[in-house]
């Protein structure tokens, strides 16, 4: 494939129902992670976009998988995960989305895991991340909202995550700040390996 051009991005579908998602006819890019931790942040900056992905400062808000067309494959925002205030049934619905969406038989190229990166990562992160080493689904951990934490403070929590991300030492990780745009060239270059 050739050059991606990052700015050629449109909305694609929402799919609130799992059985709603046609089959994959292209390569997909998904954005896993706990609600509120970034994901549309990152598709914006990585698209030059101030608001394709929606944003929203209420956690929980994304209950769909949202798909965006970028130069002809799709990336995908999952909803986010680990949002206690929302109704059971409702959780249940995200869970069977998202799992749902993970274990079909999808032309899954990549996942970018995000990790807020002011604290640990949360028991769903650690679920979702053994998950995705189990299934051998490549992924990419983004830590967000880098800009957030001092230069002592970054150093202290990536010696933290090294002791609490299984496989760590494996797996590449990125920070990354919509605010200042740190880690959005490695992203765009990932995404561009990935698929050529």
């Amino acid at each position: 494939m050739s050059e991606i051009n990052f700015n050629n991005a449109d909305f694609f579908h929402s799919y609130g129902v799992y059985s709603q998602i046609p089959p994959s006819d292209r390569v997909e890019i998904a954005m896993a992670g706990r609600s509120n931790v970034g994901k549309s942040s990152l598709i914006n900056k990585a698209l030059n976009r101030k608001s394709l992905a929606r944003v929203s400062s209420v956690p929980g808000k994304t209950a769909t998988i949202n798909f965006y067309d970028l130069d002809g494959i799709y990336l995908v925002d999952l909803p986010g995960y680990g949002y206690a205030k929302v109704a059971k049934s409702e959780k249940a619905r995200w869970a069977e989305l998202i799992e749902g969406y993970l274990h079909d038989d999808r032309e899954m190229a990549l996942i970018f895991q995000l990790i807020d990166m002011r604290h640990p990562p949360s028991a769903d992160d650690l679920h979702m991340i053994n998950f995705l080493i189990d299934s051998e689904i490549p992924f990419v951990i983004v830590f967000t909202k880098a800009d957030k934490l001092t230069k002592r403070e970054r150093t202290e929590r990536m010696e933290g995550f090294a002791k609490e991300i299984p496989c760590f030492d494996h797996i590449v990780s990125i920070p990354f700040s919509a605010q200042t745009g740190e880690g959005t060239d490695e992203i765009r270059k990932i995404i561009q390996e990935v698929v050529t």
